[in-house]
């Protein structure tokens, strides 16, 4: 197995390497850079930071946030809604208990919630008494 020691490591990185862009048509040199991995790991690095930080001053300094769920309230303006929420559920409950009431009533004083009253006379059969 291959070791890796630092000091070859730190060398691979301060090769330095050519990168030519050429015209196609014309093999005309267009620009060259001279570059190093090292230098490329910290281009790549740099772009991917400003990236990361544009993107996210983008949406904390913006109306953007508001698109993200749970970003962009604050405790108060949480707690009102849950306080409004409980408001509205208290009173639905007690605009079913009234309008089952209010059913109730019409029943009883119209006369429909009583069926037709049975006349029949009930027959209880007499318990027969056993003896042995």
């Amino acid at each position: 197995m291959i070791k890796l020691d630092a000091a070859s490591a730190w060398k691979r990185l301060r090769n330095r390497y050519r990168l030519i862009v050429m015209n196609d048509d014309t093999y005309e040199e267009v620009t060259t850079f001279r570059l190093t991995r090292g230098s490329v790991y910290v281009g790549l690095s740099t772009v991917f930071v400003l990236l990361v930080g544009l993107t996210t001053a983008l949406i904390v300094f913006t109306p953007l946030k508001y698109y993200i769920p749970g970003a962009g309230q604050s405790y108060q303006s949480v707690r009102q809604l849950k306080q409004l929420q409980y408001r509205v559920d208290s009173i639905e409950r007690q605009d079913a208990y009234k309008t089952q009431y209010i059913l109730g009533l019409k029943k009883a004083l119209g006369g429909g919630g009583m069926g037709a009253l049975d006349t029949v006379t009930l027959q209880i059969p007499v318990p027969e008494i056993i003896t042995d």
